[in-house]
């Protein structure tokens, strides 16, 4: 029987399962588990099921020991673990892709509706008390049928946001680092185009590409300023994408016209600039948060973990 150690809550579906097989050390408390005990608990592990929150590094690795055979992280990113040092030591990374799509654009959806329909500044005038009456130029947006979504990183979740646009009567372009089966873009209408075009031709531009050096700050002052002052970013991938020192700016000068963010540069911080703007979603990485989504994605985790501790290769590898 191995030991398997748990970061942080997670659905006890995907506890149980573990435990049908193998011991299990599961961090039980409200708040994130602090570093010292993490490293800890580690020690003598045979499997870490991580979540984002934890970075899985080469102290970490070395903490737990030789015996360490998997890390399964419990999220379709993985920038938090260094997979390098996990490949050099022999340990099979793992992630959770394909059970997070829908709910992950349903979120980037709703934000592009939160920000272009100004949503938010309206529940916010609600609350707030203030008197208000409708008028004919009160709190104006803009629709999004006939206007053009710019989808920088079309993967699965990529997709799925794209086929909820084109029932909206959105036109379709897209970044990414291979072209699209050609039923694919058919069925979405979606023309492939350069980082550059991109930005400069959507009305609303959406980030789903992966976070890594090529992408960080990929959307910087250069890139807003390419994009129309009629334009708006959403982001559901990572926060570092995006700065935000720049967008903040971006948004204060009107150069694009409003912006909707699941996910933060130094989450959970948040850049004070934004907190004090009107034009700018932000909703605290609730990209997978459904019931069904979270579950699927630990019960992913879990089978990753059984598969390499029963030496068979796992539903979901990244090294």
């Amino acid at each position: 029987m191995s030991r398997v150690v748990v970061t942080g809550r997670v659905p006890e579906a995907a506890i149980e399962k573990l435990r049908t097989e193998h011991e299990v050390d599961a961090w039980q408390g409200p708040e994130s588990i602090g570093r010292e005990e993490l490293l800890r608990r580690v020690a003598g592990a045979d499997a870490v099921v991580s979540l984002l929150t934890e970075r899985i590094d080469s102290e970490l690795l070395d903490a737990a020991g030789p015996q360490l055979r998997v890390v399964a992280n419990v999220a379709v990113g993985y920038d938090n673990i260094d997979v390098p040092a996990c490949t050099e030591r022999g340990i099979v990374a793992t992630n959770t892709p394909g059970v997070l799509t829908d709910a992950t654009a349903d979120i980037a959806f709703g934000l592009i509706l939160l920000a272009t329909r100004r949503l938010g500044e309206g529940e916010r005038l609600i609350r707030s008390g203030r008197p208000w009456k409708w008028g004919m130029f009160f709190l104006l947006g803009t629709s999004l049928s006939g206007k053009t979504l710019g989808i920088v990183g079309m993967g699965g979740i990529g997709q799925a946001t794209a086929r909820r646009a084109k029932a909206f009567g959105m036109d379709i372009v897209y970044q990414s680092r291979s072209e699209l089966d050609p039923r694919i873009a058919e069925e979405l209408g979606a023309r492939r185009v350069d980082l550059d075009e991109l930005l400069t031709v959507s009305d609303v531009v959406s980030l789903h590409c992966p976070y890594g050096p090529a992408t960080h700050h990929l959307i910087g002052a250069g890139q807003l300023a390419a994009m129309k002052d009629s334009a708006y970013l959403i982001n559901t991938a990572r926060g570092p994408i995006v700065d935000e020192a720049a967008l903040a700016s971006a948004l204060r000068e009107a150069q694009i016209a409003g912006a909707g963010l699941d996910v933060f540069e130094n989450e959970p911080r948040v850049h004070p600039g934004l907190l004090e703007l009107e034009n700018v979603v932000l909703v605290p990485h609730l990209g997978s948060a459904t019931v069904e989504t979270r579950t699927a994605m630990a019960m992913l985790a879990a089978d990753n973990t059984l598969a390499v501790l029963s030496d068979e290769r796992p539903p979901a590898p990244v090294n």
